[in-house]
């Protein structure tokens, strides 16, 4: 069976029945024109929201319709775990093609409610439209974090140093490696893990002045919270951590590695690094540090280069 095959309300239905009930903060959900939410005390809302688009962000030969529901949801977790924010609702838009097999309509539904309940962020509305061409989903997150611990790009200062969670390049050798027909790092690609426990404690213990998401990599991470930090940045190319599969540039300008870029102030690292251990998901290393000059630099065995800002949309 396909899509086609059912109504666009037995197609809600069908969505409803696998959406576990909702916490009592949730006035209003699934099945009228818009979700009622009541508000966390003490706590301000950030709001997210991301597309995949087919072609672009995943292939359906590639990935799982399980994987693609993960993903979906994982890059919007991402978002607000370099905000700092705990999930709290998310609103899920599906634009399909009319030949979308019912099966994987479940298994994407499987993959991103199984994340969902997992980090306890309840599905609350949406939208079910038909696409004339490939598939397009598009997740709203809500997460909630109380008003002096938000994350933002802006806040580094001269002085502050630039960590980064985890090993990166993963992602840019999964997207090759699925092109050429193999695996390697094929999870990476298909599956992130959003740093949403790292974000979430560093911005509770007030360590860092600024972070970001490495969505669009590294160099565009640091050219962003530069950018808006009215600052610059070296970062010692010798100190990245490169995934064992990945080259240098991967690591810089791949992409879609969902780790986190933090700066922090000397005298927080201790603290710092002490909420990452407590946050126990990955390592953090420290890349280079922030500077006056408004200029991004990347710092080698020769002169320093300018570090290009890499990936763009368009």
């Amino acid at each position: 069976m396909t899509i086609s095959d059912l109504t666009e309300r037995a197609l809600i239905a069908r969505l409803r029945a696998r959406v576990p009930s909702p916490p009592d903060w949730v006035l209003t959900g699934i099945g009228d024109d818009a979700a009622v939410l009541a508000p966390a005390r003490g706590m301000v809302e950030v709001v997210t929201t991301d597309s995949l688009v087919e072609g672009i962000h995943f292939r359906r030969e590639w990935s799982s319709a399980r994987d693609i529901g993960h993903k979906a949801l994982a890059v919007n977790l991402s978002d607000l775990a370099a905000m700092g924010a705990t999930p709290r609702a998310l609103l899920l838009s599906l634009a399909l093609p009319p030949d979308y097999p019912l099966d994987d309509f479940d298994a994407l539904l499987d993959g991103l409610l199984t994340l969902a309940t997992s980090v306890k962020m309840p599905l609350v509305g949406g939208n079910i439209t038909r696409s004339p061409g490939g598939l397009h989903i598009d997740v709203t997150a809500i997460g909630g974090v109380r008003p002096r611990r938000v994350l933002r790009r802006a806040g580094a200062r001269p002085g502050d140093r630039l960590f980064v969670t985890g090993a990166l390049g993963a992602a840019a050798v999964g997207l090759v490696s699925l092109a050429a027909g193999t695996n390697e790092c094929a999870d990476a690609q298909r599956r992130p893990s959003p740093r949403l426990r790292t974000g979430i404690i560093v911005a509770n213990t007030r360590t860092a002045t600024a972070c970001m998401d490495l969505s669009d990599g590294l160099a565009d991470a640091v050219h962003q919270i530069c950018e808006a930090s009215t600052c610059g940045a070296e970062i010692t190319a010798g100190l990245v951590p490169v995934h064992p599969s990945a080259t240098l540039e991967q690591a810089l300008s791949g992409g879609e590695d969902y780790e986190l870029l933090f700066t922090v102030p000397k005298r927080r690292t201790r603290m710092f690094l002490t909420a990452i251990c407590q946050a126990g998901e990955v390592p953090v290393t420290d890349i280079g540090v922030c500077t006056r000059g408004r200029y991004v630099m990347l710092v080698g065995e020769n002169d320093p280069t300018p570090l290009e800002p890499g990936f763009s949309h368009f």
